[in-house]
C-alpha cells in the first residue's frame, strides 16, 4: 500500500550557487550513517484529512522546531521513493541550523528487546549544494534535485 508523505523543499541562493536544506533522522539505527541518510523535512499524512502542504509546513515545525518560512510554496511534481509517493514544496528562504529542535519519537531499542526509548526524530540539520545533496539524500529523493533545477530555472 503506498504511504503519502509531504515536505518542504527549502532552498536558498549563495554566491557558490543553490543549496537545500537536508536532515539527518535521530535514533541509533542512523547515528554512523551519513551518505544517502539524509531527507527533506517531510513526513506522511492523510490526504482525505490534512493538505499536502499542511501536512508539510507541521512536519517542518515538527522536524526543526521552527516554522517554514514564509513565501511562496511552489509544488514539485510527485515522486515516488519506494512505497512512498511524495508531495514536496519548493519554498526559497533561510534557517540557522545551529538552532534545530527535533520533537521526540519513542522506538523500541534494541529491536525486539521490549525496551522502548525516546529519540529526536531528527538530530541534525544542514545545508547542502545540490551536487552534494545527491550523495547525501536518500537514493529515492535525489530526483529532488533535478526538480529545484528545473523549478527554480524556469521562475
Amino acid at each position: 500500500m503506498t504511504k503519502n508523505s509531504a515536505g518542504i523543499a527549502l532552498y536558498r541562493s549563495t554566491s557558490s550557487g543553490l543549496e537545500i536544506l537536508l536532515v539527518h533522522p535521530g535514533g541509533p539505527f542512523w547515528a554512523n550513517k551519513d551518505e544517502h541518510a539524509w531527507s527533506i523535512p517531510k513526513g506522511e499524512y492523510d490526504p482525505e484529512t490534512e493538505s499536502a502542504i499542511d501536512a508539510a509546513r507541521r512536519e517542518f515545525a515538527e522536524e526543526l522546531g521552527s516554522s517554514a518560512p514564509d513565501g511562496e510554496a511552489i509544488p514539485l511534481p510527485p515522486f515516488r521513493a519506494g512505497k512512498k509517493q511524495i508531495r514536496a514544496f519548493l519554498i526559497h528562504g533561510d534557517l540557522d541550523v545551529s538552532n534545530v529542535v527535533s520533537n521526540d519519537v519513542q522506538l523500541e531499542w534494541p529491536p525486539r528487546s521490549g525496551n522502548v526509548q525516546s529519540f529526536p526524530e531528527v538530530d541534525r540539520a544542514a545545508w547542502f549544494d545540490l551536487d552534494t545533496a545527491t550523495s547525501k539524500l536518500h537514493k529515492g529523493q535525489i530526483q529532488i534535485c533535478d526538480l529545484i533545477l528545473a523549478s527554480v530555472s524556469t521562475r
